[in-house]
């Protein structure tokens, strides 16, 4: 159940005219809604990083991604994922998030990908680690609170099948009343994993891994209210330094 690209509209932040008028360091709210399939060289402006060099914009084709290619040289203030890109210019509390999302790393139990959403800063947020083995540590929704971060998922699945080349559709859905969390993987209908907890109730959203590698493209975000506020901490990186790499026959293709 995957996304074409054909299939979605240029990327835009339909809320950034108006961001440009109030002011960007304006905390008015706003309608916010989000397209990213990375086919424009400016794509890569909205993110900050952990870490810039661990990441790249390649291609299969003429399809382009946003990927991560190895461990970040970032250590973070807790035990806690260290690979990490935000939507850094508009903090979210409300919202639906999807994605498609492809995993490049070995099989091993906690070979995963994640998806961050209320990070208020390095040591406050939540993440949903999707990895192949659940376990207190893997494949659950976590909060980090000043400390090493906590499992807070009520339901989960046992896993999930990454497979080898092969692109997953993710989503997250965030309510504050009721404070619910719902991560789906590939079937839309029932979630993978289920949290309630509103004790970040304002953030920014993004994707990355504990450890690992793995591919992004297709993003949407889509919340009644935002925030244009730009994120004070982590990295940028100038459009102009991102190396777009043109694409070997034996990467994958989305259906």
């Amino acid at each position: 159940m995957n996304v074409r690209k054909s299939a979605l509209l240029p990327p835009t932040i339909v809320s950034v005219a108006l961001a440009a008028m109030i002011g960007m360091n304006s905390h008015a709210d706003e309608e916010f809604s989000y397209k990213q399939d990375f086919t424009e060289p400016g794509s890569v402006a909205d993110f900050i990083f952990t870490d810039p060099t661990a990441w790249r914009i390649n291609a299969d084709g003429d399809n382009r991604y946003l990927e991560l290619l190895g461990p970040s040289k970032y250590t973070p203030p807790f035990r806690s994922p260290s690979s990490i890109a935000l939507i850094g210019t508009h903090q979210l509390r409300e919202f639906v998030l999807e994605a498609d999302l492809l995993q490049t790393g070995r099989e091993y139990g906690h070979r995963d990908l994640c998806v961050f959403f209320g990070f208020q800063d390095p040591a406050h947020y939540y993440y949903a680690h999707i990895a192949s083995k659940t376990d207190e540590h893997a494949h659950n929704i976590f909060i980090v609170v000043d400390a090493l971060r906590t499992k807070i998922s009520t339901r989960t699945t046992d896993g999930v099948e990454w497979g080898t080349d092969h692109w997953h559709h993710i989503k997250l859905e965030r309510t504050i009343d009721p404070a619910t969390i719902r991560v789906f993987f590939d079937d839309m209908t029932e979630p993978i994993m289920v949290a309630k907890d509103d004790r970040f109730a304002w953030g920014y959203v993004g994707f990355g891994s504990f450890d690992d590698t793995g591919r992004f493209d297709n993003i949407t975000v889509t919340a009644p209210n935002a925030r244009a506020t730009p994120a004070a901490f982590f990295q940028t990186k100038k459009v102009d330094a991102w190396q777009t790499a043109s694409a070997k026959a034996s990467l994958p293709t989305k259906p």
